[in-house]
């Protein structure tokens, strides 16, 4: 590099010069203003004035270029450069010219870009970082004239980064700080003297960056993985563009490397030392091109240097990107997808490159791989090149096209990885894999014994899907790649999520998760055919991202795939039918009343058998556990256990031993045992207290908190218990007063007002009216509330019950919704289901989440004088799924469709209202 090359060098910018900086025009108007003979501090600030009216217009024209090519981001990157550059070169004049002339013997100053302004890229508000360089210590002139140009560049607002060194200091603090040694990696000369910088250029490259490199790059490396650590997974919805797996520093980090031992100054000379193919450098080029688009209209945006792109800001991202909805897919899912994708793509490049450094022995192995150095046999047709599974002749084994499935049996079967060489060969001969191949049998039993036989299915799904071999042998998973659900349920891509749920499913085999689950585990003991459930998980989400049902579509889906995959048509109607009513389970479970015979009943006639119910069994928990590391607790596991054994008893028995009148008895009978100290009268008078649906609808702990509560009870008293349900990872309150109208709708706001997430409630009136109300709470963190925390909730509670504090006012200040969560679309669905239960009318109520949601229901009901039994809540991540079951005042069912109207009237209005108060 020429010291003067930043200086002359005339990049591709998005606007003519002129209209981002106007050099002359600029220092004529700095040298008229110092003409005028005005003091320091007025030509400073005469100064600061031209420049921030300059940086204003050139920062508005490189705004509007780039908002028209909204994907041009290398002019983009350069103009920003350029502008800069033309301030720091007008502030060093104005400095040296007029604020502080040089004395005669002045010593030489140079003013140096380093890191990301020294690469001459940078982002709307990216940091400038300057070395100021000097031959020797810093001269009173030297230092007056820095502090001049630091001062006036941070009038500018510029985030200046900065260091005054000699050219002995530089090298000295680079040997013994990697970060410093990066930054001067990317060194590029600005204004000053040209020979100061030249002789830096000579001297770093002979004395700093002339060795192998091998220390650099393993402190890169090992910065890299901790970066990663920190961030978090490349499918991290809320991605950190800059610093997260498969973000622009992961380039950077690749670029430094080579730089270092290869001496290249483009990314396009990695062609030419071989480290990339011509293709390989387009995804390169691709990849780099749309980060630094993202990066820059991140900035752009939030008018500051923003990198992550929130959930808010990807809506907002996508749209200045001009990306458009796209058959049942936000545009803002379809940029996701493609970010995922580049992600993806820098991720293959990287490998490939830490490969070419093991070959050149600049990387060192994995400690673990020198100490435990297992050499498996191998198969004929392949080597093992650093531990790893090569290929001995690429000609002879394209050859055979199966041979791009069997290199991941052979991966899976010796425990080893496959070399990043063999995975570029295949990666590059996708078209082999053809029809021919996907009906070949010896094809589908590769395939299927990737998933059934070595115990690892995830490993080899993952790497088949980063390559491209799961969607070139599997055409229909192709558009679910790198998917992204434009929501707060789901942590992963599709893709994703469907490998998490395998990778579940080969724990609870291996009976990893025994203890956590023991019904799931207790059934793969008993055993299932494994066929279906592997390729079920592998199916369930296939048809995602279109706008009709996904599980009907993904059903239709099954009947093309799975024959292909060697399926017998028994098997291939089972895995339809697993497809089509994947979320069933889950839906009864956590949607409605498991108490209730019905519920039980109906899903039993759905399920229809016990070899049925235990794959589904098995598959719901593993989407649950697969949709996100904290979606999957012990509330959800109690609901699905429970579930789960009512239907197997109701299969195995027959459905008529599902009458509350069994239930009521039994319920009673278990609380006489429970309370063995209590007299006979006091039990008679305590079972024969309650109404049929209170002994069906509660376990024998809440009965006996509720006797407790009832015995000897003051007629005007306002009982509470609370008590941590560890099991389920909820606390049940249960509340004991005389009943009224409304009483309801009071508790939810009082728990609302607590910060309380209300999971599950029952409400039930004593025949000597009392009401007996029992809420399943949880914290914020999704859990039950410590001890310690009980004593304050219950004065909370007491406090609204007794009219100190009314919710409705209270709820206006906490009721609101996140910033970062507005760009969530939610739309209202409300359906009246009068068959689902004997007695009652289910209300349910899907819509976006709020503290405040629950009360405003319940209160919009109890204004309309509909009883409600009970409420189960199911959330999923900003949508949730309010289901009341309710009674008119007359003890009647909501079948009259005008009455139905009218409360979903209500409720809309009720909802719409309390939106607007979230909104303000």
């Amino acid at each position: 590099m020429t010291p003067d090359s930043g200086a002359e060098l005339q990049p591709c910018l998005s606007a003519p010069p002129n209209d981002i900086y106007d050099h002359d025009a600029i220092d004529a108007e700095i040298a008229a203003a110092a003409a005028r003979g005005v003091d320091d501090a007025a030509l400073r600030a005469e100064v600061v004035k031209i420049l921030r009216t300059a940086q204003t217009k050139g920062r508005a024209a490189i705004a509007e270029a780039f908002a028209a090519n909204p994907f041009d981001a290398t002019t983009m990157t350069a103009s920003y450069t350029y502008l800069t550059d033309g301030m720091v070169k007008s502030v060093l004049k104005v400095a040296t010219h007029s604020l502080h002339p040089a004395p005669k013997g002045a010593p030489a100053l140079s003013v140096i870009g380093v890191g990301g302004y020294g690469r001459g890229e940078m982002a709307p508000f990216s940091d400038v970082d300057l070395l100021f360089l000097l031959p020797g210590k810093i001269s009173p002139w030297a230092s007056n004239v820095i502090e001049a140009m630091l001062y006036l560049l941070w009038d500018l607002k510029l985030k200046v980064g900065h260091s005054s060194r000699t050219i002995r200091d530089c090298v000295q603090l680079a040997t013994e700080d990697y970060t410093i040694q990066t930054a001067l990696l990317e060194h590029r000369y600005i204004c000053g003297d040209t020979e100061l910088a030249h002789q830096l250029d000579v001297t770093l490259k002979r004395d700093l960056f002339s060795g192998s490199g091998r220390d650099f790059i393993e402190a890169k490396l090992a910065e890299r993985d901790s970066r990663h650590m920190k961030q978090g997974q490349r499918y991290v919805v809320e991605p950190n563009v800059k610093e997260g797996k498969g973000g622009l520093r992961d380039l950077q980090s690749l670029f430094w490397i080579a730089k270092f031992i290869h001496g290249v100054e483009h990314s396009a000379d990695l062609v030419a030392e071989g480290v990339f193919r011509e293709d390989e450098y387009e995804t390169f080029k691709a990849a780099e091109n749309f980060l630094w688009a993202v990066r820059g209209h991140l900035h752009l945006l939030t008018n500051r240097a923003t990198e992550q792109l929130t959930f808010d800001m990807q809506v907002s991202v996508a749209e200045a990107m001009q990306f458009e909805d796209r058959a049942g897919r936000r545009a803002v899912e379809v940029f996701m997808q493609a970010y995922f994708r580049h992600a993806t793509a820098v991720g293959d490049l990287t490998r490939i490159f830490l490969t070419k450094l093991e070959d050149m022995h600049v990387k060192s192995e994995p400690l673990l791989e020198r100490i435990f150095r297992r050499r498996p046999r191998i198969k004929d047709g392949y080597i093992i090149v650093h531990n790893r599974i090569a290929l001995k002749d690429d000609a002879v084994f394209l050859s055979d096209p199966l041979n791009l499935l069997r290199v991941f049996e052979e991966a899976l079967r010796t425990g080893m990885l496959i070399h990043p060489d063999a995975m570029r060969t295949v990666k590059a001969n996708l078209h082999l894999i053809n029809d021919t191949l996907r009906n070949d049998p010896e094809a589908q039993r590769i395939f299927l014994d990737l998933l059934l036989k070595h115990g690892n299915p995830e490993r080899a799904l993952r790497r088949m899907n980063e390559l491209g071999v799961l969607a070139a042998f599997i055409p229909e998973f192709e558009p679910i790649v790198a998917m992204m659900q434009f929501n707060m349920y789901h942590s992963y891509t599709v893709d994703e999520h469907i490998i998490q749920t395998i990778a579940h499913l080969a724990m609870i085999e291996k009976n990893e998760l025994e203890e956590e689950l023991p019904v799931a585990s207790s059934i793969l003991k008993r055993g299932v055919n494994r066929k279906v459930l592997y390729v079920a998980l592998l199916l369930h989400d296939i048809g995602k991202g279109r706008s009709e049902d996904h599980s009907i579509l993904g059903a239709q889906i099954v009947r093309k795939v799975a024959p292909r995959l060697g399926l017998k048509q028994d098997e291939v109607d089972t895995v339809e039918w697993l497809v089509r009513y994947h979320l069933l389970m889950s839906d009864m479970a956590q949607k409605r009343d498991i108490a209730d015979p019905r519920t039980v009943r109906d899903f039993a006639k759905a399920v229809q058998t016990v070899k049925r119910l235990d794959l589904l069994c098995v598959l719901t928990v593993c989407d649950i556990r697969g949709v996100g590391p904290d979606t999957w607790n012990n509330w959800k596991a109690v609901l699905i256990r429970a579930l789960y054994r009512q239907t197997e008893r109701a299969l195995e028995t027959g459905l008529e031993d599902l009458n509350r009148q069994n239930r009521g008895t039994e319920a009673k009978k278990t609380l006489r045992a429970a309370l063995p100290d209590w007299p006979k009268k006091a039990l008679k008078a305590e079972t024969s207290r309650h109404y049929d649906p209170y002994w069906q609808g509660l376990h024998v702990t809440a009965h006996v908190a509720f006797a407790n509560l009832l015995r000897d009870i003051e007629p005007d008293s306002v009982l509470i218990d609370l008590h941590p349900d560890e099991d389920r990872d909820a606390t049940r309150a249960c509340f004991v007063m005389p009943d009224h109208p409304g009483i309801f709708s009071r508790l939810a706001g009082a728990l609302a007002l607590v910060g309380a997430n209300v999971v599950d409630a029952r409400s039930y009136t004593t025949k000597d009216g009392y009401i007996t109300d029992a809420f399943w709470i949880q914290d914020s963190e999704g859990n039950a509330y410590e001890a310690s925390k009980l004593p304050r909730l219950r004065q909370m509670i007491e406090k609204t019950l007794r009219g100190e504090v009314i919710a409705r006012d209270a709820l206006k200040a906490r009721d609101k919704v996140k910033k970062r969560e507005r760009a969530f679309r939610v739309p209202t669905h409300i359906t009246f289901d009068n068959d689902g239960s004997e007695i009652y009318t289910i209300i349910e109520v899907d819509t976006r989440d709020r503290p405040g949601l629950l009360y405003d229901l319940a209160r919009a009901l109890a204004g309309a004088n509909v009883y409600i039994a009970n409420a189960v809540i199911a959330t999923y991540g900003e949508q949730v799924v309010d289901t009341f079951y309710v009674k008119d005042m007359f003890g009647l069912k909501y079948y009259s469709e005008a009455k139905q109207r009218t409360l979903e009237k209500r409720l809309r209005e009720a909802i719409d209202a309390g939106v607007a108060r979230a909104d303000k």
